[in-house]
């Protein structure tokens, strides 16, 4: 599969990433899949977890989410990918999806956590580990982070890794604040 897209009116190609997934020392990344949705319509309709999302999703949301997932994997070889531990534990999901801001398509990392798992490093680990893979394996030049204003734990995430605030925008209708670096060092 061979990807091309316009990330900040600069034309990245990302050659074929089919298959491939960030690494970490805790967390095992992999596609989403049908057999997910009973952790997904948890994480995603936990009310703490979307605490500063218009509302917690249904189980048909998270089923569509798990879709739109799929269409991402499809077309770019990348979206969020489900997150466990070694040996199988949900932690939640993480990774990278193109997302317009200002009119721009920019390269997002986002990140879910089970109440249960926060607190304890996984969403920078993540984080951190879908940055590294945007910068390496998609030679993205940069990475941005959409983050609700009153969301401290994500902006910390955010910060942990490298990126900073920027502006606020109104992203699907609703005021953000963009955190964002570049990626071209290491």
């Amino acid at each position: 599969m061979f990807v091309f897209m316009c990330i900040r009116n600069e034309a990245v190609s990302w050659a074929s990433v089919t298959g491939m997934r960030p690494e970490s020392a805790r967390l095992v990344f992999r596609n989403m899949t049908a057999d997910d949705l009973d952790d997904m319509a948890g994480l995603l309709g936990d009310p703490e977890v979307m605490t500063y999302y218009p509302k917690p999703r249904t189980r048909e949301e998270a089923a569509k989410w798990i879709g739109w997932n799929h269409g991402l994997y499809e077309t770019h070889g990348f979206g969020l990918w489900l997150i466990t531990t070694p040996d199988g534990s949900f932690v939640g999901d993480c990774g990278l999806t193109p997302q317009v801001v200002d009119g721009v398509t920019e390269l997002e990392v986002g990140y879910h956590v089970t109440p249960a798992r926060q607190g304890q490093g996984y969403a920078t680990e993540a984080a951190a580990a879908s940055r590294d893979f945007a910068r390496t394996v998609l030679g993205a030049k940069r990475l941005v982070a959409i983050i609700h204003p009153d969301n401290r734990p994500s902006q910390r995430v955010s910060e942990k890794i490298g990126l900073r605030p920027e502006k606020h925008a109104m992203v699907h209708g609703r005021d953000c604040i963009i955190y964002a670096a570049a990626l071209d060092q290491p």
